[in-house]
């Protein structure tokens, strides 16, 4: 079909399936091998389409990677919206959520091998967008959450605890014999998150 005298492609009859394809890629593209590392035609190409379509879209690799972060963040925001506030239920769902997106994980930690302690892509944005303390400040004056920790220190404990497994899989193989995809030790963790985050949750006794 033509449309005002040029071929009519995918990426003009569905834009948005397009962009969420070049998403997709550079997602893909970007964990395998860091911001520096990737590259534009790479993930042209597993998006199916050329460089043009991609800066058509994005702008250019580092918009495309702000991009990726924020539809990531936006997802992950999203389903902690449905969570219970409860830390025993919430906890092991992250930790499943993050063995099951190596891609994410892995993006992750190529940003902190190569931005050390420099500022990060898109970093005043993502300070807006996690909201994390403002979250957990009013879950403890609910009483959902002890007050007896610092809120960020909170925060960083319970990121620490759902993405170390899945970031160091060589260091849970390591220490439990265990690999972190084996279902018998996702079960055993996810019990121990149950168990172990009641030290999250106020005492009813009051102490």
């Amino acid at each position: 079909m033509r449309q005002n005298g040029k071929k009519e492609t995918g990426a003009t009859r569905d834009p948005d399936r397009t962009r969420r394809r070049i998403l997709a890629a550079a997602l893909a593209e970007f964990s395998a091998h860091g911001f520096a590392g990737a590259r534009v035609d790479a993930i042209a190409r597993r998006a199916k389409g050329n460089k043009r379509m991609l800066y058509h879209y994005f702008g250019n690799k580092e918009e495309l990677f702000s991009a990726v972060l924020r539809h990531k963040m936006a997802e992950r925001q999203a389903w902690a919206a449905s969570l219970p506030s409860d830390p025993t239920e919430r906890l092991p769902f992250w930790f499943e959520t993050a063995c099951g997106d190596p891609d994410w994980i892995r993006l992750l930690e190529w940003e902190a091998l190569q931005s050390g302690t420099e500022n990060v892509i898109d970093e005043t944005k993502r300070h807006a967008a996690a909201d994390w303390l403002r979250r957990l400040r009013q879950r403890q004056q609910r009483g959902e959450l002890t007050a007896g920790f610092d809120p960020a220190h909170l925060a960083l404990a319970m990121q620490s605890l759902t993405v170390f497994p899945a970031a160091f899989p060589q260091l849970v193989r390591l220490t439990t014999g265990k690999s972190v995809h084996d279902p018998k030790f996702q079960r055993e963790y996810r019990e121990f998150l149950k168990e172990f985050t009641a030290i999250f949750k106020p005492h009813q006794d009051g102490k």
